[in-house]
């Protein structure tokens, strides 16, 4: 068996963390009048075009390949970037903010575990198993009890939508397109999902407008850290990373908003809070050394995924 390369899991464990400072930036223009699909569509757009910017700087945009695989695989991921972007802010405005978050993040790891277990026709190993169910044990009592809504319930089953598209794009970029790059795939692709996404956020309205500069400020930097260099990293990783892992330690994103938000927002954590962030540690620990199926490089594919 191989073990993930250190520098692939570094990446990794960098994506889960930048994703965590998104949840604050998206606040923080939310408190300034940008309807939630316009943000999601901010952040794909700019996060895209941004990459797309330096790879043209840098010479490396002629680089995309043109061949059928690559092309479908860019297409696949952006729409399933515009959809999981869709379904949350949808599952929110039905539920609330910490149901569509436990329920989109607690099913992906389960959803990615079933997946790859399909796949491989392996059953996951007990301690990945185990791995899962700290994690979302420790998700559970970091987030608390969940918030109602308008229709929790709908909400509640809406936000599986979310988890089920980042599983899926886990598990399609497991294996990289031949000659597509991680940071070709995500610039071309989330460009391309911020086209899909643009039409749906002008119907359903809300604020377009940042609030001046800060607000400008916050829209770059959400689409630079935690959308082009968070997912720029977490496809890099998954090279040698395997997906059930990646998925699990991509869980400190809500642990590093929880941190972030006490450091920068003075908001208490709870011993509950403190004692799931050390369960959801303790998951991410038991997946990192969990023996898994396939870990080694894979090979490049042609006519798939």
């Amino acid at each position: 068996m191989t073990h993930p390369r250190p520098r692939d899991l570094a990446l990794v464990v960098a994506a889960g963390v930048l994703w965590g400072t998104g949840g604050l930036s998206g606040a923080a223009l939310a408190n300034q009048g940008l309807g939630p699909l316009s943000v999601g569509t901010y952040r794909l757009g700019v996060g895209g075009v941004l990459l797309l910017v330096g790879l043209a700087v840098a010479g490396r945009l002629h680089r995309v390949p043109l061949t059928r695989p690559a092309l479908v695989r860019i297409a696949v991921t952006g729409a399933l970037a515009a959809v999981y972007q869709a379904a949350y802010f949808a599952a929110v405005s039905l539920g609330s903010v910490s149901v569509a978050t436990l329920v989109a993040l607690g099913a992906s790891p389960v959803m990615v575990a079933g997946l790859t277990a399909a796949l491989d026709r392996t059953a996951p190993p007990p301690r990945v198993v185990v791995a899962i169910g700290l994690a979302l044990g420790g998700l559970v009592l970091l987030l608390g009890a969940p918030a109602g809504g308008s229709e929790p319930l709908l909400g509640a089953l809406l936000a599986l939508v979310p988890g089920a598209a980042f599983a899926v794009l886990t598990v399609v970029n497991r294996t990289p397109a031949t000659g597509l790059g991680a940071l070709e795939l995500t610039g071309v692709s989330f460009t391309f999902g911020a086209v899909l996404l643009a039409p749906f956020a002008i119907v359903v309205g809300g604020g377009w407008r940042p609030a001046g500069g800060v607000g400008v400020a916050l829209l770059v930097w959400l689409g630079l850290g935690p959308t082009a260099m968070a997912y720029s990293a977490y496809f890099s990783g998954l090279r040698t990373v395997p997906s059930t892992t990646a998925s699990l330690i991509v869980l400190l994103e809500p642990l590093t908003a929880t941190v972030g938000a006490a450091l920068l927002l003075g908001e208490r954590m709870t011993p509950l809070g403190l004692l799931g962030g050390a369960l959801l540690v303790a998951g991410i620990l038991v997946g990192r050394v969990a023996p898994t199926m396939a870990v080694g490089p894979r090979r490049p594919t042609f006519g798939r995924l």
